[in-house]
């Protein structure tokens, strides 16, 4: 299996500065580096790095301390874990989060924010603690057309291609 990138936590001062919490720096200190659970999984499991709750119809933006290098030609796809979308209906707001391999020298280092919603139609309440898995990511490999000439550079966030 060829092995193309390379989970990292933030530095201390970013996470910081974009989880402004009272606890933040005890947040940091716990953060999980995401990995799969077996050798058949395809999934690198994301760690909620603080107890959420959510009430049908609720949505949370989580900083989840992580960033990731990855080569050039893979992509990092983010999902809820499987069980959670169908126990919950937990759901992405944007349904599928892209990781781009230039999203690591971003102006915020890169930091991967999940924000989920508990589309539960069901009216199950949704709870995860501090140290397991709610999302999952996915590596993938794209190809790019033979008339390919992008040459922006990104210098941002979120969104920020398209600035």
């Amino acid at each position: 299996m060829k092995r193309i990138a390379k989970f990292e936590k933030v530095s201390e001062a970013q996470f910081l500065k974009d989880f402004e919490d009272v606890c933040a720096k005890e947040v940091y200190d716990g953060i999980k580096m995401p990995k799969r659970a077996t050798s058949g999984s395809a999934g690198y499991d994301f760690y909620a790095p603080f107890d959420i709750s959510l009430k049908p119809g609720q949505t949370v933006k989580i900083p989840t301390g992580i960033r990731v290098k990855i080569d050039d030609g893979w992509v990092l796809k983010i999902y809820p874990r499987s069980g959670l979308g169908f126990k919950y209906r937990l759901q992405l707001n944007n349904t599928v989060g892209i990781i781009d391999s230039d999203y690591y020298n971003s102006d915020n280092e890169g930091h991967i924010f999940i924000k989920i919603t508990n589309d539960s139609n069901e009216e199950k309440f949704f709870s995860v603690k501090a140290g397991e898995g709610f999302a999952q990511g996915i590596f993938v490999e794209y190809g790019i057309t033979v008339d390919d000439e992008a040459d922006g550079v990104r210098n941002g966030g979120f969104g920020s291609t398209t600035k």
